[in-house]
């Protein structure tokens, strides 16, 4: 999955049930993964521009859930494979492509261009050259099936975090208050530095920022964030933004959301009990905290200017 994967359950847990979470995450990350040949995703963006291919259950509703998502122009696509694959930021040959492959690329990402057969679960891209990249969900959904699985065994509490995604299952042991503390880090400073505590019930806290994965080159540094309209990071005044919500998946969706509108959106989760709040931080260390309660969060870093929205 390209991340640390850590898994911690309170309790009664045993080590075969570690275990069979970590063939779990395996098992989808071998359907869903476009960095290795071999998994369902791959065979359909081999296919590409030729014939439709049948996937599993799961391949088919993600995808097809993202492709979905990818028709409301919000940021997230999940056709932006070939734009991916080209900039290859996070991995030891990320370069600085040209614009004339910027502009080639840029052609193939249509998720108008996927079509999906509910009868044979089949999913076919029709032109030659186009890739799926699920990596904008996919750690989300994973994340929710290993709670799923946790649950179907009455576990009372656990962490999931893969990389920025962090789902907190059942009340804290740690407090007596049952809730939660997770910090949300600090963009310029190590791994652990946090800006600010919040104090929360069971959820999801996803986050994207600038600051993971990045290629410094001619004295400029690209994140790997990348807009489906340029072809370029996207450019805005956010360091990062964190979504708490109910489920993982959801969190990733909105912080995609939330990222490419560049700061709080009027009315955001308003109709939405499972979407609990958002924390932008920008480059010039301001934080707005959107939806969460005061009284809930703990400011730990006073170089950063907090302020609350509702």
């Amino acid at each position: 999955m390209g991340t640390q994967i850590n898994l911690t359950l309170f309790g009664d847990a045993k080590a075969s049930q570690l275990d069979a979470s970590n063939r779990l995450v395996a098992y989808y990350e071998n359907l869903l993964t476009v960095n290795r040949e071999g998994s369902e995703v791959m065979a359909v963006n081999d296919a590409a521009g030729d014939h439709a291919v049948s996937v599993s259950d799961a391949t088919y509703s993600l995808t097809k859930r993202a492709i979905q998502l990818s028709r409301q122009n919000f940021g997230f696509n999940a056709t932006i494979g070939p734009l991916v694959k080209l900039w290859k930021i996070g991995f030891t040959d990320a370069h600085v492509p040209t614009d004339s492959q910027i502009h080639d690329r840029l052609a193939l990402i249509d998720p108008l261009q996927a079509d999906f057969n509910d009868a044979d679960l089949s999913i076919f891209l029709k032109r030659a050259g186009m890739e799926l990249d699920l990596g904008g969900i996919a750690k989300g959904y994973i994340a929710d099936r290993i709670a799923d699985y946790w649950r179907a065994y009455g576990k009372r509490a656990g962490m999931i975090d893969l990389g920025g995604n962090l789902l907190l299952v059942g009340d804290s042991p740690a407090h007596l208050d049952g809730k939660w503390r997770v910090g949300v880090q600090a963009p310029s400073s190590e791994r652990g530095k946090a800006i600010l505590s919040v104090k929360i019930g069971p959820c999801s806290a996803v986050t994207s920022g600038i600051y993971e994965r990045h290629l410094e080159a001619n004295g400029k540094s690209y994140h790997h964030i990348l807009d489906p309209q340029t072809g370029y990071p996207r450019q805005n005044n956010l360091a990062g933004v964190t979504i708490f919500s109910k489920a993982s998946i959801d969190g990733e969706i909105e912080t995609a959301r939330l990222f490419f509108a560049g700061q709080p959106v009027p009315g955001w989760a308003a109709d939405r009990s499972d979407l609990y709040g958002a924390v932008f931080v920008t480059k010039d260390k301001r934080v707005t905290v959107v939806g969460l309660k005061d009284a809930d969060v703990t400011v730990l870093d006073p170089s950063y200017q907090v302020t609350y929205a509702d």
